[in-house]
C-alpha cells in the first residue's frame, strides 16, 4: 500500500473509531443496548432451548464449574471474614425475628408439616428404639424410685425421722457388704432394661395419640409467640466469631466432599433433563416468562449496570483499545488495500 493509500487508511480508521466511541455514550449508548435487547427478545420468541444448548453441554458446565473446579484456599477464609461482619453487623441488634419471617408464614410452613404424619410417627419410632433414650429412661426411673424411696413416698413425709432413718440402714447395709448399693442399682437396671421394650411400646402408643395435630399447632406458635419480639442478636447470643468459622469450615468441606458423589450428579442431571423435556422444543421466550424475565427487567438492569459499567470503561480507554483491537487487522487487510486502490 503506497504512503498516501496508508494515510486514508489511517484517517478511515481513526473516523471509524470516533464514530464507534460516540455511539456508546450517553443517550446513543441506551437507544444501541436497548434495540440489542429488542432484536434478542424477538429472537427468543422463534429460537427453542434445545437450538441453543443441550443438556450435555449444560451438566457439562455443572461438571467443570460446579464439581470439578478447584477452590483456592482463601475462598473458606473470605466466607468466614464475610460471616464474621454479618454477625457483628449492626443489623443484627435492630432486626427481630418477626420482622424476617412472619407469624403467618410460620403457621404456613407449620401446617405443611403438620400434613407429614408418617414421618413423624416414624421418628418418634426410631427414638423410642435407640438404646440411647432407653438407657436414659431407664436412669431416669432409677433415679425417681431412688428418690421416692427416700425422700417423697407418704411415710417419710409424714412420720418425722422416717427419711433419715432408712438413709442410715443404707448406709449401714453397705458398711456391712461392700458393693450392695451397686449390686442393687445394677440388678434394678436390668429389670428395667428387661421390661422398658413393653414399657416405651405402650409409650410410643400414648405418645401418637397425644401428639395431636393441635397439640403441636398450639405448642409451636407458643413457642413461636415466645421469641418473635427477640433481637437477631439475641438469639444467636453465644455463637461467637471462632464457632461461626468453625462451623463454616465443617460446611465448606462437606460441600467439597458432597459435590462429587454420584447422588449430586444424579440430582443435578434429573433437574436439567427435566427442563429441557418440559422447554427444549419450546421458544426460549416462554422459559424466560415462566422465571419472571421480560424486556422491562432486562432493560432495568441495563440502565442499573450496563450502561455505568461501559461509561467507567469508555473512560479508563478499554473500550477505545477493543475497538481498534477490532478494526485495526480489516483498515490493514488485503480486502482493504484493494478497496482503496479501486477507488483511486
Amino acid at each position: 500500500m503506497t504512503q498516501g493509500k496508508t494515510d486514508l487508511a489511517n484517517t478511515l480508521l481513526e473516523q471509524h473509531v470516533k464514530h464507534e466511541l460516540a455511539s456508546l455514550k450517553g443517550a446513543k449508548l441506551r437507544r444501541f443496548l436497548a434495540t440489542e435487547v429488542d432484536e434478542l427478545f424477538d429472537y427468543a420468541g422463534s429460537i427453542t432451548l434445545n437450538r441453543l444448548i443441550s443438556p450435555e453441554q449444560v451438566m457439562g458446565v455443572i461438571q467443570r464449574i460446579v464439581i470439578d473446579m478447584e477452590l483456592a484456599a482463601g475462598v473458606p477464609e473470605m466466607a468466614g471474614e464475610m460471616a464474621t461482619e454479618v454477625l457483628n453487623a449492626r443489623v443484627q441488634r435492630t432486626s427481630r425475628l418477626r420482622d424476617i419471617i412472619t407469624r403467618e408464614q410460620v403457621s404456613g410452613f407449620l401446617e405443611q408439616a403438620l400434613e407429614l404424619r408418617r414421618q413423624r410417627e416414624r421418628v418418634i419410632s426410631k427414638i423410642m428404639a435407640h438404646p440411647v433414650y432407653q438407657q436414659l429412661v431407664s436412669n431416669l426411673v432409677y433415679q425417681g424410685v431412688m428418690k421416692y424411696l427416700y425422700e417423697d413416698n407418704l411415710v417419710t413425709k409424714s412420720v418425722p425421722g422416717v427419711g433419715s432413718m432408712m438413709k442410715f440402714g443404707k448406709r449401714m447395709a453397705n458398711k456391712a457388704m461392700p458393693g450392695l448399693d451397686e449390686s442393687f442399682e445394677r440388678g434394678f437396671k436390668t429389670w428395667l432394661a428387661d421390661s422398658l421394650p413393653g414399657l416405651i411400646a405402650r409409650s410410643e402408643q400414648f405418645l401418637h395419640r397425644a401428639l395431636t395435630d393441635d397439640e403441636l399447632r398450639d405448642s409451636v406458635m407458643a413457642a413461636w409467640v415466645a421469641v418473635e419480639d427477640r433481637t437477631m442478636e439475641e438469639l444467636h447470643e453465644g455463637l461467637g466469631n471462632v464457632q461461626l468459622q468453625a462451623f463454616l469450615v465443617l460446611g465448606y468441606e462437606f460441600w467439597l466432599q458432597f459435590r462429587k458423589t454420584t447422588y449430586f450428579e444424579g440430582c443435578a442431571r434429573a433437574v436439567v433433563e427435566h427442563l429441557f423435556a418440559m422447554y427444549g422444543d419450546r421458544p426460549v421466550i416462554e422459559l424466560l416468562g415462566e422465571v419472571g424475565v421480560d424486556h422491562d427487567l432486562v432493560m432495568a438492569e441495563v440502565d442499573a449496570l450496563a450502561v455505568p459499567v461501559i461509561d467507567v470503561l469508555r473512560e479508563e480507554g478499554y473500550l477505545e483499545a477493543v475497538i481498534r483491537r477490532r478494526l485495526e487487522p480489516f483498515y490493514r487487510s488485503a480486502a482493504a488495500k484493494k478497496l482503496l486502490q479501486q477507488s483511486n
